[in-house]
């Protein structure tokens, strides 16, 4: 039991010992260089709002007849 809880410890040091050592490697240069993307018009973009659907936010849709409800009286 006393190894199997000890093996984590052991590869968090390796890790750690293993950082430390590396060199960094130098940054390569971008191979292709980027080409100017033309300006978009926003005005082209816009579009009409969509009307309302109905759906789980809006209120419970009622499919039978409220009933009058009657007062308890106490006797």
């Amino acid at each position: 039991m006393m190894l199997v809880l000890k093996l984590p410890l052991v590869y968090l040091g390796l890790v750690c010992w293993w950082a430390i050592r590396a060199e960094p490697k130098p940054l390569e240069p971008a191979l292709l260089p980027v080409e100017p993307v033309e300006p978009v018009d926003p005005s082209g973009w816009r579009r009409a709002p969509r009307p309302r659907r109905p759906g789980p936010h809006g209120g419970p849709v009622r499919s039978y007849a409220r009933t009058q409800r009657t007062a308890a009286t106490l006797p």
